[in-house]
Parts: C-alpha cells; sequence; structure tokens
C-alpha cells in the first residue's frame, strides 16, 4: 500500500466517523456520553457517503476510460458543530483532457452517478419521515425544496395539507443534501461540472457565461447569503476554463441534446434559499 493510498483510506475513515458522530446527534443520541451511540449515525453516514462516492467515483472511472490520470476521491472530514459531518469530496484531474467529448462526459458522470443514489434515498427516507402540524416542531433550520425533492415528497408520501411539514429523517436529510451538492456541481461556471458540460458545448464563451451568472449569484445572495460566499469561491478559483488538447473538434449533436437534459436537471435540483432560520 503506497502512502498516497494510505492518505485516502485515513479520510475516508475520519469522515466515516464525523458522519457517524453527526448521523447519530441527527437521530437525538450523543455519542460523547454514551459511545455506543455512534452507531446511530450508521444511516446517515451511509447514505451520505455513497452518494459522494458514487459522484466522485463516477468522475474517476470516466477519466479512466479516456486514460485521464486521476486521483482515488479525497473524503473531507468536518468535525461538530458542521452540521453535516463533511466537506464533501473531490478527486484530482492530472493532466489536460483530449477533447471535448472527454470533458463533457467526466463532467455529467458525476452528478448522474450521485443523484441515481440521491433520488432511492430521498424516497425512502421520506416513507419514513413525520408528518407534523407547522408549529409543533423545535425551532432549527428550516430545508428549502427543489422541484424534483417535491416530486419525490408527493409520490412518498403524497400531498402534505399547508398547515403540516415533513420532518425529514437522517436518510431523507442525506439524499436531500446529495440532491443540493448536485445543483451546486451544476451551476454553469468555471471548473465546476456543469462549467466542465457548458464549455464543451459553447467553448470559451463559457467564460462570458460564468460572469453573467456571478451577477445573478450576487442578487441571490439577498435572499440566501449562502450564495455571495460561492461567488467568492469562484471569483477565486476563476471563470477561465482550460481547454482540452484537441479544442478544435466539435461536441457531438447526441451529446449536446444530453447537455440540455443537464440544464433541465440543473432547474429540477436548483434551490433558490437552500436553508433557513425558523
Amino acid at each position: 500500500m503506497t502512502q498516497k493510498t494510505s492518505f485516502h483510506i485515513l479520510l475516508f475513515v475520519l469522515t466515516v466517523v464525523s458522519t457517524l458522530f453527526m448521523g447519530s446527534y441527527f437521530e437525538g443520541g450523543d455519542p460523547i456520553k454514551d459511545p455506543w451511540q455512534i452507531f446511530l449515525g450508521f444511516p446517515y453516514s451511509f447514505t451520505l457517503l455513497a452518494i459522494l462516492g458514487a459522484h466522485e467515483t463516477g468522475h474517476y472511472l470516466v477519466c479512466r476510460r479516456y486514460g485521464v490520470p486521476a486521483t482515488l476521491p479525497y473524503f473531507i472530514p468536518a468535525p461538530p458543530p458542521f452540521i453535516l459531518g463533511t466537506f464533501g469530496a473531490v478527486i484530482k484531474i492530472k493532466s489536460r483532457l483530449p477533447h471535448r467529448k472527454a470533458l463533457f462526459d467526466i463532467g455529467i458522470a458525476g452528478p448522474l452517478s450521485g443523484l441515481a443514489i440521491a433520488i432511492p434515498a430521498c424516497f425512502l427516507g421520506l416513507m419514513f419521515s413525520e408528518i407534523k402540524p407547522i408549529g409543533t416542531s423545535a425551532e432549527g433550520l428550516r430545508l428549502g425544496d427543489s422541484i424534483i425533492f417535491k416530486l419525490i415528497s408527493y409520490l412518498a408520501l403524497g400531498s402534505v395539507p399547508a398547515n403540516q411539514d415533513i420532518v425529514l429523517n437522517s436518510i431523507a436529510f442525506a439524499g436531500w443534501f446529495g440532491i443540493l451538492v448536485t445543483s451546486f456541481n451544476l451551476l454553469p461556471i468555471g471548473q465546476l461540472d456543469g462549467g466542465h458540460i457548458i464549455y464543451a458545448i459553447i467553448g470559451e464563451k463559457a467564460e462570458t457565461l460564468g460572469k453573467v451568472l456571478l451577477g445573478v449569484l450576487l442578487v441571490l445572495g439577498y435572499f440566501w447569503p449562502g450564495w455571495f460566499f460561492w461567488a467568492i469561491l469562484l471569483v477565486i478559483l476563476g471563470f477561465r476554463h482550460p481547454p482540452p488538447v484537441y479544442d478544435f473538434i466539435p461536441l457531438d449533436k447526441k451529446r449536446k441534446l444530453i447537455g440540455a437534459l443537464m440544464l433541465l436537471i440543473f432547474a429540477l435540483t436548483f434551490i433558490p434559499v437552500p436553508i433557513s432560520l425558523e
């Protein structure tokens, strides 16, 4: 086992522990007082890491398919009080991509793989979540709804009366976060997954589009301050996307149609105000 592989494993183990802790608290446990209660967090930890792992593994496998060197996923632990227990996962691509086809396929692989786990997780978790009258639950964070999450909620629970609310269990919460991560990554800016996709379709014009969307994020920041953080982060990372080696080879029509589908998925997963205080 190489030193790099050991580091990947260490980060993954630490992320398992941190998500188990937060999942236990989510279920009403206290693993500090009773260490055995850490296992109450297993449903949350397993679901969330499966979603994040599927996302990054999707990127990794398509990189391998095109002969593009890439690292294994780096899972990033986040200790309390960060409520998720993780800052997510990433892979590092070590070389320029050969052409737009590879760029596009790598870009869509992560979001689609993550959603393939997140959507069933939401459905399963919602089936076992509670429905309570508004105002009877303890005050805390209120989660925003995407169109796709509303649809899943309707399929799992039917129509919920306006005077009642859904209290998500830990599996549904992990699925909700997986959908949110997909939405963030599909922002068509810079080197996010959405940035890969849009560059593969329109080339250097993607930089101009990214700058326009930065203004949109700043406007959205009036409704949710977290968009200001995203705007600053994207400015730091930059709007310019490194071109593939054979950038002159255009993307085929089939992938352009899939790109339009990814834009629809972005719209369905987007949450203008992801989190607010009750």
